[in-house]
C-alpha cells in the first residue's frame, strides 16, 4: 500500500469512525477500489492503527471530560464520576471477549468480503432510521444500557456495522439522551482500542525472532503514519461535526446513504 492510498484510507477511517456509517466497512471497501492485496493479517493491523488514531481525536475532543472523570474517579468515592467509569467498563466485557476469543475469525473477516460489508450496511441503516425516529429524552445510561450497548459494540466489529451509529442507536432506542449517548459511545472506545493496540504489541514481543523480521519487513512504516495522521485530523472534525447531528436528529440522512451504499455493494460483489 503506498503512501497516497494510506492518506485516503486514513480520511475515510477519520470520517467514518464518527458518522454512522460504518468506518471498517468503509475501509474494506476502499481496499477493494484501491486495490489493495493485502493479506487479512495486514490489513486488520492497518485498520487497528487507523482506529487507534481516532481514539486519540477521541481523546482530544473530550479531553476536559476526561480530566473531570479521571478527577472524580481517583477521589476513590461512589460519585457519578465512578459510576461513569465503571458504566465504561462493563461496556468493553461484551467486545473484549469476542476479540480474545474470535479474533482469528475476525481477521479473516478485513479481506474485502464485499457481500458480507453490503449486507450489514443494510443492517446499519435499519437502526439508524429507528433510532431517528425515537423521542428525545433527559434519561442517562444505566448499567443494564451500558451492558447492552456494550453488546451493539462487539457487534459492530463486523465490517459494515457502524460502531457509533449501533451504539448510538442502541442507546437512544434504550430510551437514552441522545447527546448523552454520542458521549457514552464515543468514550467506550477509547479504552478498547487501546487495549488491543496493547494486546498486539504484546503478541509482538511474544513472536521469535524470524517472525519478527518478517512482519517489520512487511510493514510501510512511511504508509501507516501517513494514514495515521490523516485519520487523527479527519477524526477531529467528524467528532464535532457528528454530535452536533444527533442533537438535531438527522441520522435518517445516513441510514439512506448506508442502505445505498450497501445495495450497491451486493449488487458488486455478484457481478465479480
Amino acid at each position: 500500500m503506498d503512501i497516497l492510498d494510506s492518506i485516503i484510507l486514513g480520511i475515510v477511517q477519520g470520517l467514518t469512525e464518527f458518522l454512522p456509517v460504518s468506518s471498517s466497512g468503509h475501509l474494506e471497501l476502499g481496499k477493494a477500489i484501491l486495490g489493495d492485496n493485502s493479506i487479512p493479517k495486514e490489513s486488520m493491523l492497518f485498520t487497528v492503527v487507523l482506529h487507534f488514531a481516532t481514539a486519540l481525536s477521541t481523546i482530544v475532543i473530550f479531553r476536559k471530560d476526561i480530566l473531570e472523570i479521571i478527577k472524580g474517579f481517583l477521589t476513590f468515592k461512589w460519585n457519578d464520576d465512578t459510576k461513569f467509569v465503571t458504566k465504561i467498563v462493563l461496556s468493553m466485557v461484551p467486545a473484549a471477549l469476542v476479540g480474545l476469543y474470535f479474533e482469528e475469525e475476525l481477521e479473516q473477516l478485513f479481506g474485502g468480503s464485499i457481500l458480507l460489508v453490503g449486507c450489514m450496511l443494510i443492517v446499519t441503516a435499519i437502526l439508524l432510521y429507528f433510532a431517528d425516529k425515537a423521542k428525545s429524552t433527559g434519561k442517562n445510561v444505566t448499567f443494564k444500557d451500558a451492558f447492552i450497548i456494550g453488546v451493539s459494540q462487539a457487534i459492530a466489529i463486523l465490517p459494515g456495522i457502524s460502531r457509533s451509529g449501533a451504539t448510538i442507536s442502541t442507546s437512544v432506542l434504550l430510551g437514552n439522551d441522545k447527546t448523552k449517548a454520542a458521549r457514552f459511545s464515543f468514550l467506550m472506545v477509547v479504552p478498547l482500542i487501546f487495549g488491543k493496540i496493547a494486546k498486539d504489541i504484546l503478541d509482538i514481543i511474544g513472536k521469535d525472532q524470524i517472525e519478527k523480521d518478517a512482519l517489520f519487513e512487511s510493514l510501510n512504516i512511511t504508509a501507516l503514519s501517513a494514514g495515521f495522521i490523516a485519520a487523527f485530523i479527519a477524526g477531529l472534525f467528524a467528532c464535532t461535526w457528528m454530535i452536533s447531528l444527533v442533537k438535531k436528529s438527522k441520522l435518517s440522512y445516513f441510514a439512506i446513504y448506508c442502505a445505498i451504499v450497501g445495495v450497491i455493494a451486493i449488487i458488486v460483489s455478484f457481478l465479480n
